[in-house]
C-alpha cells in the first residue's frame, strides 16, 4: 500500500494497535500525537520516523524535544501542535484520541482535505455530529468507522440499499457487571471495573463499557454515521462479543458481521478499505464458541444507557453535556472520589441543569463542555 498515515492518539490502546497494522502493511507515518506519554512516543518516533510528533502537554513536549534532538523528527507542543499534525498531508488520518479532546484535531484533519478519516473517537460525533458531517461534505473527505460495532454495521450495509434498511442491531457485551444486582454495583471498585471480560481497551472506554455509557455513546455515533433515527437502533446485549453488530433490512433479512473480539480487525479494515488483507487478529472458531446469546439491556440498572438514549435525538447541547459530565465522573470514579452509582447521578443532573444550551457551532459545544467541567466539583 502507498497510503501515508497520521495517528492522533498513537500511545493509546487503539493507537498502538494501529501502528502494529501500519508496520505490517508498510504504511509510511506522517505524524503521531499523544497527550503526555513521553517515553512511548519517543519509542514510536524512533521506530517509525514520522515527519513530526506532538504532545498536548507542553512540559512533556519539551522533554521529548530533548530526547529526540539527535533525530530529524519535529517535536510540536500544545493544542496547536496537535492541530498542525492533524492537518499535515497524510492520505489517512486516524483519530483515536480519547474524549472531546479529539473534536478539534478531527475537524482540523477534515478541513485540510484528507482523503480518509478513520474515526475511533466516538465523542467527536456524539458532541458535534451535525458539524462533522457538514465539514466532511464541504471538504470531500470520507469517514470510515474504527469502533468494532460501527465497522460491523458499515460492512453489513453493503448487503443492501440505504432505503432498504429497517433498523440497526447494535450489540453490547454488557461489561463485567451485567449480572450484578444494584446493591452489588454500589460496591464495585475501579480495579474490578477495569477487568473487562472480552476486550482489551483503555481505562476510560473500559469504565464506559462497565456502566454501558459506551453503548449509549455508540447509539448517537451510529445515528450520525449512518443517518438513522434513534428509534431505528436497537441495543442487544451479546456477552460473547462475537457478533459485532447487524443490520435488519426491509425484507426482515438480518446481515451480521462476526469475528473474534480483537480491535485489530476493524482498525486494519479502516486503513485498507475497500481491500481486505490478512490480519493479526485470530480466526473465529464457531464450534469452539458453541453458543451465542442475546438479551435486552436493563436500562433501569444501567442508567447511563438510559440517559444516552433519552438525549440521542436532541439537537441542543444535551449530548455534549452528557459526554462532558461522564468524562468528569469516570475520572472521579477512577480516582476513588465517587462510587460507581454516582456516575449516572452526576450525568443525569448535568443534562437536566445544562442540556438545553445551544449547540449550533463548535464554540457552543466547547463552551458547554467547559461549563460542565467547571460546575461539577468532585
Amino acid at each position: 500500500m502507498n497510503n501515508t498515515l497520521t495517528v492522533l492518539g498513537s500511545t493509546g490502546s487503539i493507537g498502538t494497535q494501529t501502528l502494529e497494522a501500519a508496520e505490517k502493511l508498510g504504511l509510511p507515518l506522517i505524524a503521531l500525537t499523544a497527550n503526555k506519554n513521553v517515553k512511548l512516543l519517543e519509542t514510536q518516533a524512533r521506530k517509525f520516523a514520522p515527519r513530526a510528533v506532538a504532545l498536548a502537554d507542553r512540559e512533556a513536549a519539551r522533554e521529548l524535544k530533548t530526547r529526540l534532538a539527535d533525530t530529524s523528527v519535529r517535536v510540536l507542543s500544545g493544542t496547536e501542535g496537535v492541530l498542525e499534525c492533524a492537518a499535515m498531508d497524510a492520505d489517512i488520518v486516524e483519530s483515536s484520541l480519547v474524549g472531546v479532546a479529539g473534536l478539534l484535531p478531527t475537524l482540523a484533519a477534515i478541513r485540510a482535505g484528507h482523503r480518509r478519516i478513520a474515526l475511533a473517537n466516538k465523542e467527536t460525533l456524539v458532541c458535534a455530529g451535525h458539524i462533522v458531517k457538514r465539514e466532511l461534505a464541504a471538504h470531500g473527505c470520507e469517514l470510515i468507522p474504527v469502533d468494532s460495532e460501527h465497522s460491523a454495521i458499515f460492512q453489513c450495509l453493503h448487503a443492501g440499499e440505504k432505503s432498504e434498511v429497517k433498523r440497526i442491531l447494535l450489540t453490547a457485551s454488557g461489561g463485567p457487571f451485567r449480572t450484578l444486582t444494584p446493591e452489588e454495583l454500589a460496591a464495585v471498585t475501579p480495579a474490578r471495573a477495569l477487568r473487562h471480560p472480552n476486550w482489551d481497551m483503555g481505562a476510560k472506554v473500559t469504565i464506559d463499557s462497565a456502566s454501558m455509557m459506551n453503548k449509549g455513546l455508540e447509539v448517537i455515533e451510529a445515528m450520525h454515521l449512518f443517518d438513522v433515527a434513534p428509534d431505528r437502533i436497537a441495543v442487544l446485549v451479546h456477552p460473547q462479543s462475537i457478533v459485532h453488530s447487524a443490520v435488519e433490512f426491509c425484507d426482515n433479512a438480518v446481515i451480521a458481521q462476526l469475528g473474534v473480539p480483537d480491535m485489530r480487525l476493524p482498525i486494519q479494515l479502516a486503513l485498507t478499505y475497500p481491500a481486505r488483507c490478512p490480519t493479526l487478529a485470530g480466526e473465529l472458531d464457531l464450534a469452539a464458541v458453541g453458543t451465542l446469546t442475546f438479551e435486552k439491556p436493563d436500562t433501569d440498572k444501567f442508567r447511563c444507557l438510559k440517559i444516552a438514549l433519552a438525549v440521542a435525538g436532541r439537537t441542543d447541547a444535551a449530548p455534549a453535556v452528557m459526554n462532558a459530565a461522564n468524562e468528569v465522573a469516570v475520572r472521579a470514579f477512577l480516582s476513588e472520589k465517587i462510587g460507581f452509582p454516582a456516575i449516572p447521578e452526576l450525568v443525569e443532573r448535568a443534562v437536566s441543569d445544562f442540556g438545553a444550551a445551544p449547540a449550533d457551532t463548535v464554540e457552543d459545544i466547547l463552551a458547554a463542555d467547559a461549563r460542565i467541567r467547571d460546575a461539577i466539583k468532585v
